[in-house]
């Protein structure tokens, strides 16, 4: 899944951020996504923004990354090819307790973001997210107010979305597809075959 990430913030940068205290000194943010697009253009932009970023496309990648030096920040993908996100996030508040940490995912439910909470998420956002909205959940405080998105994913891109994922996850075969979303394989096709509902 692809989202229109700006190569350069014209957003604040991190010195300037307000209500970190001390720890703002420390930039170290660790991006763990495996669309490789996607953590690209997202690391650019979160350089600009003052950031020493760190890659991994996987929860063992993130993983070792956190056993060799926790980050005060971390951006961390909800689905990776090798299992949960939420194994990162847990990982990471028990090397540091006070990182700040946004899970990403296009799969947003009520109660996956309850349980990214309580094992020590910050926020929690849904693909497609762009630079400044991860930006802005980094930075903000326990006390910042959510804002309702302007425009937010219908019910028919959310479904569109994780037909993706499990095509992709499939090797994009359609029978297995089909198979595992226990859907008509004729009916998988057509969906296939249009465009990305608005």
């Amino acid at each position: 899944m692809k989202s229109d990430l700006p190569d350069a913030g014209t957003g604040p940068r991190v010195e300037n951020a307000p209500g970190l205290g001390d720890a703002d000194a420390d930039k170290t943010l660790l991006i763990v996504d495996d669309d490789r697009p996607f953590f690209t253009r997202l690391s650019r932009a979160m350089e600009t923004r003052g950031f020493l970023v760190t890659c991994a496309q996987s929860v063992a990648e993130g993983l070792a990354a956190i056993a060799k030096e926790a980050p005060a920040f971390a951006v961390i993908d909800m689905r990776l090819g090798d299992g949960n996100g939420l194994d990162v996030i847990s990982e990471l508040k028990a090397k540091r307790p006070d990182a700040r940490a946004i899970i990403l995912t296009g799969y947003g439910n009520i109660v996956t973001a309850v349980t990214a909470v309580k094992l020590g998420a910050f926020d929690y956002l849904a693909k497609p997210a762009d630079a400044d909205e991860i930006y802005a959940a980094l930075m903000a405080t326990r006390h910042d107010k959510a804002e309702l998105p302007e425009n937010p994913m219908s019910a028919d891109r959310v479904r569109w979305e994780h037909i993706q994922r499990i095509y992709e996850l499939c090797g994009r075969n359609v029978s297995e597809t089909a198979r595992r979303l226990n859907m008509h394989r004729r009916t998988l096709q057509r969906i296939l075959a249009k465009r990305a509902p608005r």
